[in-house]
């Protein structure tokens, strides 16, 4: 069985075939990056400072449902948004 494809992977080969050849990536602002990861360095704790945490236990939960749906096929959104 093939391997599912999003729209975009989809819409990207159909590009490349039409073409005639692979598109070139993009190459990344290095300042843009950097950028990037000094606000994710400062979210993370900032957030864990103001989550209390049964929040971040209930957080922490959803996430590992829908990562485990997703591995296992399932389609089906996790409740309690």
């Amino acid at each position: 069985m093939a391997k599912k494809q999003d729209f975009a992977q989809n819409a990207l080969r159909v590009v490349e075939i039409s073409t005639g050849g692979p598109l070139k990536p993009r190459e990344k602002n290095a300042a843009a990056v950097a950028l990037g990861r000094l606000g994710g360095l400062k979210g993370g704790p900032k957030r864990k400072e103001i989550l209390s945490d049964e929040r971040l236990s209930e957080i922490a939960q959803k996430a590992a449902t829908a990562r485990w749906a997703k591995a296992k096929g399932v389609t089906k959104e996790v409740q309690g948004s």
